[in-house]
């Protein structure tokens, strides 16, 4: 090992395993433990059963040897184990303790993880009490590329635990976090595929592919694709989210989920969604105060299960140039059951088949605008009464809640 530090000290790349010249170490802790800051550790084909810590500035690439290219991070041998606490300030106190499988943590510089597989088979959590994550960015910026996260689920059996999420970005008060996660692919997640919490939290999500388990029976998660939420901003584009539904009769669950975001401050483009119960939900538990000023701009969505294919809960939105088959209920949904759903600017959207409303306008809304839409074999092109008949009769009346969604935190 002196040697190996010796030959390094004067290098910014090393290698873990033995695919190149570098100077090598055998797990990757190790390396990032024995490098200084700025260091880029290439990792080279096999899998690795180790959770790994990253509290400094670092390049973390997994490479291709010969006919290998699959660099996989497994759980130990033993399970998971905690390896830090939520520092979500209103995190459910149930789910505070925390194991990541890659924790990045209080970094001074960013962190760039690329080409590599984080894998949760094996975690050997019993039940719910222990929260497991993916790739966990806390107080922590950098870049997640080309990147697979799968089977993040407690124990390897779908539960109703709100735990088990992907890729996972959270910010305590006062600080930040700028995570972008992109042409990554996401899924077998028992709650959330990609999530960014927390005032002070800028996640951009583009390019990715995120799959839920599809239609999960009531006592069950109600999963989420993509979720910003609670104070945190970002960018939300050219991502394919799919089978994120939930047949409870309380919650929903969402493919892109904006829950009380910052306002102005979030935009959602030209994404594929559908076969799946809200494809993209707006939402707010405080009126007036956060969620409100969202961009959602050339969506393509399809198939909703059960519920709207655009559900609006918050106000001063746009939501323009979508494209939309195929809704179990309307296109759009201006929706007044959180107290908001108002001053909302919907526009040039084109909606084709919507077993309601190609626009439902909820009647307790106010100052709403609609442009030039395009229908095609929508029953009621645009309604105000909170409700559509059937061609067949009998009316289509809008669930009210105490809350629609169930985002994790």
């Amino acid at each position: 090992m002196l040697v190996a530090l010796s030959g390094y000290a004067f290098s910014a790349t090393v290698a873990v395993g033995t695919c190149t010249g570098l100077v090598h170490f055998a797990t990757i802790q190790l390396a990032v433990s024995s490098v200084p800051a700025g260091t880029t550790i290439k990792v080279c084909p096999g899998t690795y059963p180790e959770q790994v810590v990253i509290n400094k500035k670092l390049t973390l690439e997994g490479v291709a040897s010969a006919t290998q290219d699959a660099v996989v991070i497994l759980p130990p041998a033993g399970g998971v184990v905690q390896n830090t606490v939520s520092v979500d300030p209103d995190a459910n106190p149930s789910y505070l303790a925390i194991a990541a499988q890659l924790l990045v943590q209080n970094t001074a510089g960013p962190v760039s993880i690329s080409n590599l597989t984080v894998d949760g088979t094996g975690n050997g959590i019993p039940g719910c009490g222990l929260d497991l994550q993916g790739i966990l960015f806390q107080n922590a910026s950098g870049t997640v590329n080309h990147v697979a996260v799968r089977n993040q689920i407690p124990g390897g059996t779908l539960l109703g635990c709100q735990t088990g999420v992907a890729i996972y970005v959270q910010t305590a008060a006062g600080l930040t976090s700028v995570v972008t996660v992109e042409n990554s692919s996401v899924h077998n997640y028992n709650k959330n595929g990609i999530t960014g919490n927390d005032t002070g939290t800028t996640l951009n999500v583009t390019g990715n592919y995120v799959q839920g388990a599809g239609a999960l029976p009531d006592g069950l998660d109600a999963q989420n694709g993509i979720q910003l939420a609670f104070g945190a901003v970002g960018t939300i584009k050219g991502n394919t989210v799919i089978d994120n539904s939930y047949v409870g009769p309380t919650y929903g669950a969402a493919d892109i989920l904006l829950y009380d975001v910052a306002e102005d401050s979030v935009y959602v483009e030209s994404n594929i969604v559908g076969n799946s119960q809200y494809p993209i939900g707006l939402e707010t538990d405080t009126p007036g105060t956060l969620g409100d000023g969202v961009s959602v701009t050339s969506n393509k969505i399809f198939g909703t299960s059960t519920w709207d294919a655009i559900d609006v809960c918050t106000s001063y939105n746009k939501v323009t140039g979508n494209t939309i088959f195929n809704s179990a209920e309307s296109g759009v949904h201006l929706d007044a059951s959180c107290g908001a759903g108002n001053n909302n600017a919907v526009s040039t959207n084109t909606i084709l088949e919507s077993a309601c409303a190609g626009i439902l306008v909820d009647a307790g809304t106010s100052g709403n605008t609609t442009g030039t839409e395009t229908y095609h074999t929508v029953p009621f092109p645009a309604s105000s009464t909170g409700s559509c008949p059937f061609v067949a009769g009998p009316t289509l009346a809008k669930a009210k809640t105490t809350s629609k969604f169930s985002p994790a935190r």
